[in-house]
């Protein structure tokens, strides 16, 4: 207990002491004295606490800006995808309405006869009805049929017309058409095309045979 009162009293003369220098001095060196002692008091809590708290918070705003980023590019990126994927979509429905257009190897014989029956039904007289050989694409087959007819005017009209209504893509090409009769009567040749889809099956066999022939 002797030790600790003598502590204090030593700490009280100091201070006592302090004091009494401190109230020696004028107001301008204790105004003085408490400015440094702020200055010091405030740059040990600039350097030691401020600073580096103030550089955590820089940094996770760097952060943020880039997550903001980055977010930003991910949204264009998703309408983008949503953008292709609407267009896959349309590709697609025009793809399968295209695909509904072409006959297949079944409905071959009814197309040549549907084509055959729209030139009897508009009243022509048939002098040449030939499938020529098959035309193969990448993809597709072309196939053609070599048309003569014989018939007035508007039967022709409305023989094209027939065949642009048919449910399958019939094309009419190579139009060559001469007067009879006094120009009464017309003679008109073509080449109905139509197109056929070859499936990956077969594109396969076909390279296949190919590279067997090199």
């Amino acid at each position: 207990m002797s030790k600790k009162k003598s502590k204090n009293s030593a700490i009280n003369e100091k201070l006592s002491v302090f004091f009494e220098k401190v109230g020696a001095l004028t107001k301008v060196q204790r105004l003085l004295i408490c400015l440094v002692t702020f200055a010091i008091i405030s740059g040990a809590y600039y350097y030691f606490i401020f600073m580096p708290k103030h550089n955590e918070l820089k940094k996770f705003e760097q952060y943020h800006q880039s997550q903001v980023r980055q977010l930003s590019i991910y949204k264009k990126r998703a309408a983008e995808l949503l953008k292709y994927e609407k267009l896959m979509a349309k590709a697609r429905e025009e793809f399968n309405i295209a695909m509904r257009a072409l006959p297949d190897k079944r409905e071959l014989p009814s197309l040549l006869t549907g084509i055959s029956k729209a030139g009897s039904d508009a009243g022509l007289a048939f002098h040449l009805f030939k499938p020529e050989k098959e035309i193969n694409q990448e993809f597709y087959k072309e196939l053609i049929v070599s048309i003569k007819v014989v018939g007035r005017y508007h039967q022709m009209t409305d023989f094209l017309f027939q065949i642009v209504r048919l449910n399958r893509i019939v094309n009419i090409d190579n139009v060559y058409v001469q007067s009879k009769k006094g120009g009464k009567i017309l003679e008109m040749s073509c080449k109905a095309v139509t197109y056929m889809f070859v499936e990956k099956k077969e594109v396969k066999d076909k390279n296949k045979r190919k590279r067997k022939k090199k």
